[in-house]
């Protein structure tokens, strides 16, 4: 390797692969990457220093809405086809045992776990990668069939912590130590200590406790005793009838909610939905800043599309008395309302 192919950095290549990704443009974003490679870049790196970074800018530009829905849904395609091509430029041969990697029951976001299994593959494991919305039973017949020296578990969105924490049970219940790793356990992995798994802040910490047996196996036990209370259960079996109720109050409160088109009613019922999920994952791990760290999300979201102020607030006020009789979910919801932006309380 020459002194100029060690001095090539990937970040170097950040801003043109953006625009690639920007452009749509496939085969340009495949150019860059191996050119990077052909330069003397590590394949890790490439996947950790230009392509994770630019996909979190791609949701970013989502969020913001400066990108639709279809720009992002292009340019993850794109990101998805640059690390398949990363990999079969690298075409690692394996020296350890199997890792699967998969993602949470209905969680839809592939890509970072992806990373997370080419990098495992980079260091020597044999992978299996399943992809997105893995059932809890298909995995543990997969893993009962397989002789797997550890699952890695990937969660983006913390609504669905009561069901990683089941797939997270099941697992261990075949005797394979699991780690965990995405937003959906919180910046710090404060909710992963919570359920009592292995987290790994990115793909290298995962690497690392994956050939630690002893760390990715000794951690603390769940720490899930106030469920003893069932406001979480109460909460789930009134999901339909909070959404429902919800959506009526609006329609009585906001005369020009009852001429919402198809499109922003499904929005609005999914946004409600999305409170109730978030309310009852808050309640379930018995943290509130799960649910006002959501809320605020919601608020800077809601407003980049221009829907007015006290959309969220009001939903908010109305689960409050709803739920009035549940003391967990009552002071949640208050918290929630408290972090709301002036302008939406």
């Amino acid at each position: 390797m020459t002194a100029a192919m060690t001095a090539v950095d990937p970040t170097d290549a950040y801003v043109g692969y953006l625009d690639c990704l920007a452009d749509a443009d496939e085969y340009a974003a495949i150019d860059v990457a191996i050119g990077l490679l052909d330069a003397g870049v590590p394949a890790e790196r490439v996947l950790l220093d230009l392509v994770a970074p630019a996909q979190a800018e791609v949701g970013e530009r989502w969020a913001r809405n400066e990108w639709s829905v279809a720009q992002e849904h292009a340019a993850t395609h794109i990101s998805e086809q640059v690390v398949a091509a990363v990999a079969a430029h690298a075409n690692p041969r394996p020296t350890g045992g199997r890792v699967v990697v998969a993602c949470m029951d209905g969680e839809w976001h592939a890509l970072p776990p992806r990373l997370v299994a080419e990098v495992l593959r980079l260091r020597g494991w044999q992978v299996t990668f399943l992809g997105a919305s893995v059932p809890a039973a298909h995995l543990v017949s997969y893993l009962h069939r397989y002789d797997a020296h550890a699952v890695a578990l990937a969660c983006a969105l913390p609504m669905r912590l009561p069901h990683a924490h089941r797939m997270i049970e099941a697992c261990r219940r075949s005797d394979v130590p699991v780690v965990v790793g995405g937003r959906g356990f919180g910046a710090d992995g404060r909710w992963a200590r919570r359920l009592g798994v292995a987290w790994a802040p990115n793909a290298p910490a995962a690497a690392e406790l994956i050939a630690d047996e002893r760390a990715l196996r000794g951690v603390p036990p769940a720490r899930l005793t106030h469920l003893a209370d069932d406001e979480y259960a109460s909460l789930v079996r009134r999901r339909g009838e909070l959404i429902d109720s919800a959506l009526a109050d609006l329609r009585d409160r906001v005369p020009a909610a009852r001429a919402y088109s198809p499109t922003q009613l499904d929005a609005t019922v999914s946004d409600l939905g999305h409170i109730v999920d978030f309310l009852a994952a808050a309640v379930y791990v018995d943290d509130p800043s799960l649910f006002t760290e959501f809320v605020e999300w919601l608020s800077e979201i809601l407003l980049s599309r221009g829907v007015p102020a006290g959309a969220v607030a009001r939903p908010l006020d109305h689960f409050g008395v709803a739920l009035r009789d549940f003391p967990r979910a009552g002071r949640v919801l208050a918290l929630g309302r408290a972090a709301l932006p002036a302008a939406d309380r």
